[in-house]
Order: C-alpha cells, then sequence, then structure tokens
C-alpha cells in the first residue's frame, strides 16, 4: 500500500526551551496517542533543517501514514529578548502597559473576547500586590512585638522569599515578558533579523508545496500564529498569489489580535491585509477556558470585512476528552492549558496534535469528524 505523506511546518510560540523540549514533548504525546489507539507511532532523532529548523520523522505504519515534521526555529531570538532580572522586567512593563494603553483597541478586544483582556490586564496587578501583601502582613504582626525597622525587614524577607513562587504560579512573569516583547514587535515591526527569518520559512514552505506530498501543514500554535500570518503573506507573494488545494494553515491557541489591535502596528495590518483576497484554507483551534486565545475570532478579518479565504473556527472541547483529574482547569492552570493543543487526552479526539500530524485523516476529514462529535 502507498504511503499517506504529510509534510508539516510548526511555527510554535514565544518560548526559549526550542527544539529539545518539543521533540520530546512530541515523542511522548505521540506514545500516548500509540498507548490509546493501539497503533504504534514511531518518532525518529532530530535532525538539522534548510531553513534555520530542525526535522524528523513519523512514521504510522498501521495506518500507512509518514510524516516529514519540520520545527521552525526561533528560540534563539526569544532567547536573546527573554528578561531573567525581575527589576528590569518590572522596569520594562511600565513601557509596556503605557503603550498599550495608548495604543491597544482594548473595546474592541473586550468584544470580541473579553478573557485576553483579563489576561493582558492582571500581571502588572498581580506584581504589585503578591510581593506587597507578603511584606505587609507579617510586618504589621510582628511589628506588635518588634521594633517597626525590624519587622519592615521581616517582612520583606518574607515576601522574597515567597512572592516569587507564588508568581510564577499564576504565570506573571512569563505574561510580563509575552507582553513586553509584542509590545515592541507591534511598535517596532519584527527587525532585520526576524524579518530575514519569517522570509526564510516562506521561501521553504513555498517550495516544499511542490513536493511529493499528500498534504501540507502550516500549524502555528501560540504567539507562532501572529508569525504565521506574516509567513503566509511572504508565501502568497512567493506562489503568485496561489497555493495547491492540498495546503493548510492551522492556528492552535490563536493570538493574533494581541498585535493586530495595535493602533501603531501598521506592518502587521499590511500583512493582514495582504491576506484578504488570498484563497487557502484555514482552521482555528482555540479554547474558550484558555484565557490567552481567542476563541471564534477570525484573524483574517481583524482588518477587512473580506475573506477570501475557507475559514473553520472550532473549540477542542478538552474536557470531552479528559478525565477530570487531569483536565488543566483553574487560574493555577492556565499556562499548561495553553499548551494542551500539543498533547493527547486521555481519550483520543479527531484534533488533537498526534491526530492532526500523524493520523490517516486529512484536517478537513478531522474537523468534519469532530463535529460530528455531540
Amino acid at each position: 500500500m502507498e504511503k499517506f505523506k504529510r509534510k508539516v511546518f510548526y511555527l510554535g510560540g514565544f518560548d526559549p526551551r526550542g527544539v529539545r523540549f518539543y521533540h520530546q514533548l512530541y515523542r511522548e504525546q505521540a506514545e500516548r496517542w500509540s498507548a490509546a489507539t493501539g497503533k504504534p507511532v514511531s518518532v525518529s532523532a532530530r535532525r538539522s533543517g534548510p531553513a534555520s529548523s530542525a526535522q524528523w520523522t513519523v512514521d504510522n505504519p498501521a495506518d500507512g501514514v509518514e510524516t516529514d515534521y519540520e520545527y521552525l526555529r526561533w528560540e534563539d531570538m526569544v532567547g536573546k529578548v527573554w528578561i531573567r532580572n525581575p527589576l528590569i522586567l518590572a522596569w520594562r512593563s511600565i513601557a509596556t502597559y503605557v503603550g498599550h494603553s495608548r495604543f491597544m483597541q482594548f473595546g474592541r478586544m473586550k468584544k470580541l473576547r473579553p478573557g485576553p483582556v483579563l489576561t493582558i490586564c492582571y500581571p502588572p496587578f498581580l506584581a504589585v500586590m503578591i510581593p506587597l501583601l507578603f511584606a505587609l502582613v507579617p510586618a504589621l504582626l510582628l511589628w506588635t512585638v518588634l521594633p517597626f525597622w525590624l519587622a519592615a525587614l521581616a517582612g520583606i524577607a518574607v515576601s522574597v522569599a515567597l512572592s516569587g513562587r507564588w508568581l510564577n504560579k499564576l504565570v506573571v512573569p512569563w505574561l510580563l515578558r509575552f507582553t513586553y516583547y509584542h509590545h515592541c514587535l507591534a511598535a517596532g515591526g519584527p527587525g532585520e533579523a526576524l524579518d530575514e527569518r519569517l522570509d526564510l520559512f516562506a521561501r521553504r514552505i513555498a517550495q516544499e508545496m511542490d513536493g511529493p506530498w499528500d498534504e501540507v501543514l502550516l500549524i502555528g500554535h501560540s504567539a507562532g500564529t501572529i508569525l504565521s500570518m506574516s509567513v503566509m503573506r511572504r508565501v502568497m507573494e512567493y506562489r503568485d498569489g496561489r497555493v495547491p488545494d492540498n495546503f493548510a494553515v492551522l492556528g492552535l491557541g490563536q493570538v493574533v489580535p494581541v498585535i493586530a489591535l495595535r493602533t501603531d502596528a501598521a506592518w502587521y495590518h499590511a500583512d493582514l491585509a495582504a491576506l484578504t483576497d488570498r484563497a487557502f484554507r484555514y482552521v482555528d483551534i482555540s479554547s474558550p477556558p484558555d484565557g490567552a486565545a481567542y476563541f471564534n475570532v477570525n484573524p483574517l478579518t481583524l482588518v477587512s470585512d473580506q475573506c477570501a479565504a475557507r475559514v473553520d473556527m472550532l473549540s477542542p472541547r478538552f474536557h470531552l476528552f479528559y478525565d477530570p483529574e487531569n483536565y488543566h482547569g483553574g487560574w493555577s492552570n492556565k499556562y499548561e492549558a495553553h499548551f494542551d493543543y500539543l498533547r493527547v487526552g486521555d481519550r483520543i479526539s479527531p484534533v488533537d496534535f498526534i491526530s492532526l500530524t500523524a493520523g490517516p485523516l486529512r484536517l478537513d476529514q478531522s474537523v468534519a469528524a469532530f463535529r460530528t462529535i455531540p
């Protein structure tokens, strides 16, 4: 039997962990998928790719599927802007939220999806209030038996010891880094290095569309969905505005409005506008409980009412596929919930990550199968 050959380009989010982490995550999820389906899936070792990328092969012999998986790397750029010093992060966050207050269309964002507004706004509040409370409460209690200066020092020590743990649990430092980077991206554009990298990705994707593939997918996750729109604009330029029918763009945990709703991001508005009259397949899978994602928001209509793409927008309905004890719900699991798009639940979904990238169904068939689930 001739194999079904799939080509996957994966463009990840704002994460310095990079390809080693994501390759291992893919292997782990492939093992979970194999255990649940009884179909062994093998994942090869990583090898260097031709376009600042890493590649591995995914083999699903039971279904006759072979996937060439290409991880588009930009974690080196994330690492260069990843702020580790909390004082520097706090200082730069001030500029971030001044910029957001001037240029972000918060009213429109709230109408699209109120959850991400809270996700953007709560980190600076908690970054101030949690250290303050951890310092103030013990200081006031100790002031009853100690001199004020000594009680204040003790309160500061308690705050230093405990605040970081709680802030990390609530994903505050990561969100502050995320918002600072995208504030700079909106205001200043991608810059020379990222611009060259995105162009490299686009040339590679445009070239591979003519390869021996039954399906070609460009998958963006989280902040990768922002960059995937810019990549697609370039792909269309390289392909004279036409892409084959076996190509599709898949957005997971889509966050495009983070840049698109900034009034100063003219460069990005131009990228989106260039796609409004281009015919291609776009599927968006974003979860309503994911506070960072824009569920049911078509990124291709954020700058224009016109949209020539064939679009489907789905909720992955993770709660149907996870046992309650394993479901990433609640505030403390917001970060993990944002990565469930890349995982396999306790039960197989037609649109879980391994089914989409290594399973026997084409993307349209997976979407159709998912829509039949009550």
